[in-house]
């Protein structure tokens, strides 16, 4: 793969410059945050939330070994950010690694071809199986991709197969053999404030998906989602550790989402555990957040992001978890109230055609969901049992 151009054009910015030109200055530091807590164009440090000078933030983080920069994956605006952040970071630091929690890390041959300039678009969509593994809208990270191949900058992939940590969820580390594991080692134990903080998004996850869940942190389940958890945040910490090691020591910015980074406990707290514990976090804060989550140790600094002044275009969402099987794709999940639900569709039912198409792959099915159009409706066919079953999904009209 081509390395970064040794041969650059002598143009001197400052790191201010540099901040100001990518809008990524905030206020004069020690001021107190507006009551917004995070206002728009600004850093501020979670402890004590006062504000940052924006070209201190960077400059700081220029010199660590990782930067972790989080997202909520659907977000275009958090993108936007993160790719201004890393723009700015290679100002200060050219020599630089960019890691994505979107691919796992079978497909890093076709990452080494992308970032060569070897792939179209569409190429690089097919062979990196986005549709399949992460399979939201590849635009809202094609200017990241972009950046990368256009600087040369090397893209690893950080994740793991989501088969893993699904079936770590469903029979617990241990009874994965360790050859299964796809070389991840055995994650540092957890902090207790992690296993709490962790605790409310699983009940959130089962309620979701229709399933009774107790109560209780002592509940096998629990424990077995938070084993799960772990893992993913251990690939991505081991990626991450090994990039920071390679020759010329470069700066390795990892992207993920940021229930991976906040408050340490994730990503970080697996760094740590490696000996790799020159790291910064930064996050996106909206402003439909709530202050209160804004504590101590929850970031090392937020950027305050400004409202979407265009309401995200609705996309159809079938409401199911789908999983690949040799006879075709099968739902895993149902949730409550979801058009799924209310055409029929049923948890281990599989898909055998969705819009008159065969339903090869996991990808196929994503696919025609993403292309239906609010207030139409979708024919697909099941296996249930011995018998092929005829549904149609009914999405609901777009808002007025």
């Amino acid at each position: 793969m081509p390395g970064p151009s040794r041969c650059r054009p002598i143009v001197v910015l400052s790191t201010l410059a540099v901040a100001v030109l990518l809008g990524l200055t905030g206020s004069a530091a020690g001021q107190s945050a507006a009551p917004g807590c995070v206002p728009v164009a600004a850093w501020v440090a979670p402890d004590g939330t006062k504000r940052l000078q924006g070209e201190d933030v960077l400059a700081a983080a220029a010199k660590r070994a990782v930067v972790l920069l989080g997202e909520t994956h659907d977000s275009a605006e958090h993108h936007r950010w993160q790719l201004h952040t890393i723009a700015a970071l290679r100002q200060l630091r050219p020599d630089l690694v960019l890691g994505f929690e979107t691919f796992p890390r079978r497909v890093q041959p076709a990452l080494d071809r992308w970032v060569a300039g070897e792939l179209s678009e569409a190429e690089f969509l097919a062979q990196s199986d986005w549709r399949n593994v992460w399979r939201l809208d590849p635009q809202l990270y094609m200017p990241l991709f972009h950046f990368a191949r256009m600087h040369r900058i090397p893209m690893i992939a950080l994740n793991v197969e989501p088969s893993l940590t699904r079936e770590i969820s469903q029979q617990g580390l241990d009874a994965i053999p360790p050859e299964r594991r796809e070389g991840i080692g055995r994650p540092a134990a957890p902090l207790e404030a992690y296993v709490d903080w962790l605790f409310p998004i699983y009940i959130e996850h089962a309620d979701a998906a229709g399933r009774a869940a107790k109560h209780e942190r002592n509940d096998p389940h629990f424990r077995r989602f938070v084993e799960s958890q772990q893992t993913w945040d251990r690939a991505m910490a081991e990626a991450l550790a090994a990039a920071a090691k390679r020759p010329g020591a470069p700066l390795v910015v990892g992207l993920m989402g940021s229930r991976h980074i906040v408050h340490g406990h994730g990503v970080p707290h697996q760094l740590k555990d490696l000996g790799a514990t020159d790291l910064t976090t930064l996050l996106p804060w909206d402003p439909s957040a709530d202050c209160k989550d804004l504590v101590a140790g929850y970031a090392d600094a937020v950027f305050g992001l400004a409202a979407r002044a265009v309401a995200p275009e609705r996309r159809a969402r079938l409401g199911v978890s789908i999983e690949q099987t040799a006879g075709g794709v099968r739902i895993r999940q149902v949730e409550k109230g979801s058009v799924a639900e209310a055409s029929g569709v049923r948890e281990g039912d599989i898909v055998v055609e969705i819009a008159g198409r065969r339903a090869k792959e996991s990808g196929d099915v994503v696919g025609a969901v993403q292309r239906q159009a609010p207030g139409t409706w979708l024919p697909l066919k099941v296996r249930r049992g011995p018998d092929i079953v005829e549904l149609v999904a009914k999405f609901p009209p777009p808002p007025e």
